[in-house]
């Protein structure tokens, strides 16, 4: 599905052919909605499983369960998210793109109020005042799937700042992210690298931000782990020696790939940094169950770099974004010494 004629997109429709587009919608949106009803109707036995399961973990944490519930709130919001961008796009015109933003804001509200009363989790976060107000450039490390709604949670629902994303292009199999994301000013790339094509529509995006505006970017490219850090090292040390020493000085972040960054730079756009500690080691689902997110403190930093003061330059502008990385590794580890 995708909007009427005239209904003034923000940025440049997906270079997907349409056909591929509609194939994966055939195949996505009644799966999920199948999912839905089928985990609906066995919720009683589902919990009861999951709640035999956690007594024999011993963790007395009740993870399996808790994420059978946070599971069953994302496939409802799933579904009923179907149903609003279908009522949006037959509303037609500037509503449509009005809606839809309407509905991004209530199903990313929606996962991470549950995401943190389920979890029980808590979020100290410093430099709140250096969010809002926009235009900006929202820069995030990236350490597990849990922090895909950290931006929503702490930047958009908060600040009220309408952000556009740059994801990866696997996440076009949620058939709300699909649908919704592409109707609006969002880019979603692939992972293997920067092409020309991909880094011109990630420096549209920066186009007509106003103050209510931001783009949200993970510099790093993917999640965090020991093994992509040693990868993206060695690959340094075949392009670019001088940088390859920079990034062995990271502990905790991979070093970030230039490309999207520099072309969201030639906006004029204040960079927000986002730092955090306390999702580390949750890649996955396996991840979670294995070192436990229940009743976990979130710390998260912000800190604001006003335009004028990046370098205009292209390698001291990479020389830059190198020296604001390090500050958020730095970071990361102040806050664990202070933590234990």
């Amino acid at each position: 599905m995708s909007t009427k004629p005239g209904s003034h997109l923000l940025v440049d429709p997906s270079d997907e052919p349409r056909s591929e587009r509609v194939a994966r919608r055939l195949r996505t949106v009644p799966t999920v909605v199948a999912i839905f009803l089928v985990v609906t109707l066995l919720a009683p036995v589902i919990l009861g499983l999951t709640g035999i399961a956690d007594l024999m973990r011993r963790r007395h944490d009740w993870t399996l369960t808790r994420l059978a519930v946070f599971g069953w709130v994302f496939l409802a919001s799933e579904t009923v998210g179907l149903i609003a961008l279908g009522a949006a796009w037959l509303a037609g015109g500037r509503r449509t793109v009005a809606l839809t933003w309407a509905f991004q804001r209530w199903w990313s509200s929606t996962l991470f109020k549950t995401l943190r009363s389920v979890f029980r989790l808590r979020f100290v976060v410093e430099g709140d005042d250096q969010v809002a107000p926009g235009p900006v450039i929202v820069m995030m490390r990236h350490a597990s799937m849990v922090d895909n709604l950290l931006p929503a949670g702490l930047v958009s629902l908060p600040h009220s700042i309408r952000l556009r994303y740059v994801l990866k292009k696997e996440l076009l199999w949620d058939p709300v992210l699909d649908i919704g994301g592409q109707r609006l000013p969002n880019v979603f790339v692939r992972r293997e690298g920067d092409s020309a094509t991909e880094i011109t529509r990630i420096r549209r995006l920066a186009i007509g931000l106003t103050e209510r505006d931001g783009v949200l970017i993970y510099p790093e490219g993917t999640r965090f782990t020991a093994k992509k850090r040693d990868q993206a090292i060695r690959r340094l040390e075949r392009t670019d020696p001088a940088l390859a020493d920079r990034a062995r000085q990271l502990r905790r972040l991979l070093p970030p790939r230039p490309g999207g960054p520099m072309s969201l730079l030639d906006s004029g756009a204040d960079v927000v940094m986002c730092a955090h500690h306390g999702l580390e080691g949750l890649a996955g689902v396996s991840d979670v169950l294995r070192a436990g997110l229940v009743g976990r403190t979130i710390h998260v930093g912000f800190r604001r770099i006003e335009a004028d003061q990046i370098p205009s330059d292209r390698s001291e502008r990479v020389a830059w974004l190198f020296d604001q990385w390090q500050q958020v590794d730095d970071w990361i580890d102040t806050v664990q010494a202070e933590v234990g």
